[in-house]
């Protein structure tokens, strides 16, 4: 494979939220050393490129990458989009709930550089504790054989901070597909605040909803988790939108019926187009690390949005060599804010979620956005 020294150099950095710590134009160097690989490498990008005004000689004298024509990730749910090492990488598929899942290759350097960032921000909130065995409450897919499902993934992935002790999936495997599984959930919750070891909770946040729900219609008695206890949510609400509730309500039910400290209860946002990690702070805002940058576009004219206006969300980072997914725009509405704004102490730029842009069959994506931003 061709060497991409400055993308692996941005994408091993330290300290994912110091950007003072980014040595000048490093983040530029890459962008423009990935874009011209997936000119040499992904068949038909470099065309992509011109048709949408950039000549791709221009590269390495960019230093506005919201200029740099963007895929809507939508658009990998009807084409694998593949460069010449993502031909025989691996292959994860985002949930499909809206009938049609996005399929994306990834191949070992991108793979290591997500993950690598993913270690680096549990290091910078100390949730790498390989010395304290947890007690895993996975509100995932019980695995069956090798695992394809981003989000299943992910969570497997997650337990290799803290040793497991046990672990527990509320989507049961039947056989005959996977089965949300209240009762065994509540059973296996009590018997880990018994057991005294910390438990960490990942996955669907809707599922941990319903088994809060679950415990006060049945009469279960609020719990006491042990200390350092964990609950990181990632996936969204999907199927279950209709009933999603504000987060701050949700944590606030976490902390009354399960003892964990809201501090603790966080969610990450990510997607199986673009496996850079956004992760909450202790103020729960998503801060941006230094791996990626942020545009919020609107939704009729793409035209980039200042901060504390709402718009479409996009991500450039240069972590990805299987596929010409270094540039993408998702379906959600968000707003970004000056990191200064949140008081979490961090530097690094943060968003707010508003919401899914538009699902509908027959809907572009740009018109659903502005309904609904109409809205916020």
């Amino acid at each position: 494979m061709t060497p991409l020294p400055h993308s692996d150099a941005l994408c091993a950095l330290p300290h994912p939220y110091c950007p003072e710590a980014v040595p000048p134009g490093l983040f530029d160097r890459a962008m423009a050393e990935i874009s011209r690989f997936h000119c040499d490498q992904t068949p038909g990008y470099a065309d992509w490129l011109r048709t949408n005004g950039l000549d791709p000689k221009e590269l390495p004298h960019l230093d506005d990458w919201s200029q740099l024509p963007p895929i809507f990730a939508n658009f990998f749910k009807q084409h694998l989009l593949l460069s010449s090492s993502g031909e025989d990488a691996m292959e994860l598929t985002s949930s499909g709930t809206s009938g049609q899942k996005s399929r994306m290759r990834y191949d070992e350097r991108s793979l290591g550089a997500a993950q690598f960032m993913v270690g680096q921000i549990f290091n910078h909130y100390r949730w790498n504790t390989p010395d304290t065995p947890c007690n895993y409450l996975l509100l995932s897919y019980e695995p069956q054989g090798r695992i394809s499902l981003g989000t299943s993934y992910t969570d497997q992935f997650l337990c290799r901070f803290a040793p497991a002790n046990r672990v527990v999936y509320a989507l049961r495997n039947t056989g005959d597909g996977h089965q949300f599984d209240p009762f065994g959930v509540v059973e296996a919750l009590q018997a880990f605040a018994e057991e005294g070891l910390p438990v960490r909770i990942f996955g669907f946040p809707a599922f941990l909803w319903q088994v809060l729900q679950h415990m006060q219609a049945t009469g279960v008695a609020d719990l006491r988790l042990p200390e350092q206890s964990l609950a990181f949510f990632g996936g969204g609400w999907k199927t279950r939108a209709a009933d999603e509730i504000p987060k701050q309500q949700l944590y606030a039910q976490i902390h009354r019926q399960l003892g964990i400290e809201l501090s603790r209860c966080r969610d990450g946002y990510g997607a199986v187009e673009h496996a850079v990690p956004y992760v909450e702070c202790a103020r729960h805002h998503f801060h941006v690390p230094v791996y990626a940058r942020v545009f919020v576009r609107h939704p009729a004219d793409f035209t980039v949005q200042p901060y504390g206006q709402p718009g479409l969300l996009g991500f450039v980072s240069p972590y990805i060599s299987s596929s010409p997914a270094h540039a993408v725009v998702m379906s959600d509405l968000a707003t970004l804010h000056p990191g200064s704004s949140c008081g979490c102490g961090l530097a690094s730029d943060w968003f707010e979620l508003h919401g899914r842009a538009g699902t509908g069959a027959g809907r572009s994506c740009a018109m659903a956005a502005a309904e609904l931003l109409g809205r916020h």
